[in-house]
């Protein structure tokens, strides 16, 4: 099975790029629901998308468009890294980060939740 130990340890980096709980501490990470979203037109990749994070609701661009159809991310909860420098994406401002999994050649997926915590909500 996948998921028994194999009796090796688990492959460190090359280098050591561990942080610390403070450096995480920096990261604000929040539940966010998608309430809107439409392809990123001359982009294969892009999705912009409003979401609402309980006391605003923000513009935030990804790439997960070829995983995703903008109506299936429609109520979706998410968690989103709050507060990045907003960046411009194909002349879109984008006010945060959307967490999702890339596996190596394949198509990211959304980190999403079973429950609603509340929309806002501090992810730790």
């Amino acid at each position: 099975m996948a998921n028994e130990p194999s009796g090796e340890a688990p492959a460190q980096p090359a280098t050591d790029q561990r942080i610390s709980i403070d450096e995480f501490m920096k990261i604000d990470l929040r539940v966010a629901r998608i309430t809107a979203a439409e392809r990123v037109p001359n982009s294969r990749k892009l999705m912009k998308m409003q979401v609402d994070v309980g006391s605003e609701t923000r513009t935030i661009v990804a790439g997960i468009a070829e995983a995703y159809e903008p109506e299936a991310l429609v109520g979706r909860l998410i968690a989103i890294v709050a507060n990045l420098k907003p960046a411009k994406l194909m002349g879109i401002e984008s006010n945060g980060k959307v967490l999702a999994a890339s596996p190596e050649g394949g198509k990211p997926v959304l980190v999403t939740f079973e429950q609603d915590p509340g929309l806002g909500s501090r992810v730790r």
